[in-house]
């Protein structure tokens, strides 16, 4: 098998992981966030985010996206921790604590 396939697989399992906690997880967002009219509709847009193409998520690890809210462009990520958020964690682990931050472009 080669390392361009044991990559893709690892990416296709760490997207459903990632989509999955897109989905369901806790997320932080920054206060600027919180001034963005109809805030609920901005998460559930986030929630189901699908669009991504190889210039957004060129591992296809589902793990970055962007999008325009009333005129502000924002985006969202996923970082991925150990259990105690001091460093980087492998994001197959099952020990791997995901954090997804929702921010304004011009935050970057």
């Amino acid at each position: 098998m080669s390392d361009l396939h044991i990559k893709s697989e690892q990416a296709i399992k760490i997207a459903e992981l990632n989509d999955e906690f897109r989905q369901n997880g806790k997320w932080m967002v920054t206060p600027s966030i919180l001034l963005l009219p109809d805030v609920h509709g901005l998460y559930m847009t986030i929630k189901e985010y699908s669009s991504f193409t190889e210039d957004n998520d060129p591992y296809g690890e589902h793990d970055f996206g962007s999008l325009d809210w009333f005129e502000e462009k924002v985006f969202w990520k996923i970082d991925y921790y150990d259990t105690k958020y001091a460093r980087w964690y492998d994001p197959l682990s099952t020990r791997c604590v995901r954090v997804l931050t929702v921010y304004l472009a011009c935050e970057h």
